[in-house]
Order: structure tokens, then C-alpha cells, then sequence
């Protein structure tokens, strides 16, 4: 669990896969990525996960500088892998940080492939 907030009345907090599953949606809507992979890569980076799985493709930890993401993508063909994991960060920060009110140590992009847009 994950406090966002604290007031006089009590506490408001939300699960991992809460945090996760905006994460996951803050990344994919960044220019460039193809789309989420699950952390064990052991089941091929053919099964890019739907939009109802894609928490799968992100982990969430605490430190003491606060939450400590990262986020298992594909990246586009022909695309500078350095920008997009750059937006990627900044897209992610921002959304945790001024969306769910969670303070954000670290974005970790681990890039798992690359593929040929508009592919299937």
C-alpha cells in the first residue's frame, strides 16, 4: 500500500497495482514506444502486452528518496532509443508525482527490444 495522502479525517492510500497500472499508462503514451513487455523477457518479446496487462510490464519499489520505478518497453525502429526512454522518464514522473501525489526517486527505462513499426 501507498499513502498519497495524509489529513485529520485519515489516510488515503492505493495498491502497487494501482501504481503500476498508471505507470504503465503514462509510458505507453509516449511517441515511440511499441507498446509493454512482462519483466521475464523469458516469454519473448513477441507478446506485447494489452492494455489490460499492462502493469505486467512495470515494477514498483520504495526507497528512502521515495518509489523506485521501472518499466520493461519496445521501442520503435529508426528512433533515437536515448529520447525515448528520456520522455519515457519524464512522462512517468510526472504523471505519479502530480496525478497519484507520489513522490518519485528513480525511472528506470530497460529497453527489451526494437521493432518495426507498424509490424504485427
Amino acid at each position: 500500500m501507498y499513502t498519497i495522502k495524509t489529513t485529520e479525517l485519515g489516510e488515503i492510500t492505493v495498491e502497487k497495482a494501482v501504481v503500476e497500472t498508471i505507470a504503465g499508462l503514462a509510458a505507453v503514451d509516449c511517441y515511440g514506444l511499441v507498446g509493454m513487455v512482462a519483466q521475464d523477457i523469458t516469454s519473448g518479446i513477441t507478446s506485447i502486452l494489452g492494455m489490460e496487462s499492462i502493469r505486467k510490464g512495470v515494477s514498483v519499489s520504495r526507497s528512502s528518496d521515495g518509489l523506485v520505478v521501472d518499466v520493461y518497453v519496445i521501442v520503435g525502429y529508426g528512433l533515437k532509443i536515448k529520447e525515448v526512454a528520456y520522455n519515457v522518464m519524464q512522462k512517468v514522473t510526472y504523471v505519479l508525482n502530480n496525478n497519484a501525489g507520489l513522490e518519485v526517486a528513480h525511472v528506470n527505462v530497460n529497453v527489451k527490444g526494437v521493432k518495426v513499426l507498424g509490424d504485427k
